[in-house]
């Protein structure tokens, strides 16, 4: 699944004539196999032993050219790291308040709540994003022992 996933990907990049260099092919492999909702800096550490010249800043730069093309979502939570989703379907997300664990978890659309939000507030609504706060299975382990 995510091999066929990471061919689109590239095909998508190929499309608007973005050079694959193997750095970008590295940090796309990356987020398509770990599905772990990675930081800039997670990508960095993972990839620093066989990308030693790699920096910080081109993991950004990398992760914003897939942004701009439409590849990868970037998840902003307040003062903390962007965190960067290559799932890029409608979906909603559970974290893991103790660890910060993200997982992916599908349900039907809400559509109505925008709509309802339009009509109460006025606004033009754009999209939306759902997240869901718990405690993961390995934290909730941690604690019964």
């Amino acid at each position: 699944m995510s091999n066929h996933r990471l061919q689109d990907a590239i095909e998508a990049l190929k499309s608007t004539r973005v050079r694959m260099t193997p750095q970008r092919h590295a940090i796309l492999e990356y987020l398509y196999d770990s599905m772990k909702h990675p930081t800039a800096d997670e990508i960095y550490k993972a990839l620093e032993g066989r990308f030693p010249n790699m920096s910080v800043a081109t993991v950004y730069n990398n992760l914003r050219v897939f942004k701009d093309v439409g590849i990868v979502k970037e998840l902003t939570y307040g003062d903390s790291s962007s965190r960067f989703d290559c799932v890029t379907t409608d979906h909603y997300h559970v974290i893991c308040q103790d660890c910060g664990r993200i997982v992916d978890f599908h349900y039907p659309g809400l559509d109505e709540v925008e709509t309802l939000a339009e009509h109460v507030t006025g606004f033009r609504i754009h999209s939306h994003r759902m997240e869901i706060y718990g405690s993961c299975q390995e934290c909730t382990k941690k604690v019964q022992h």
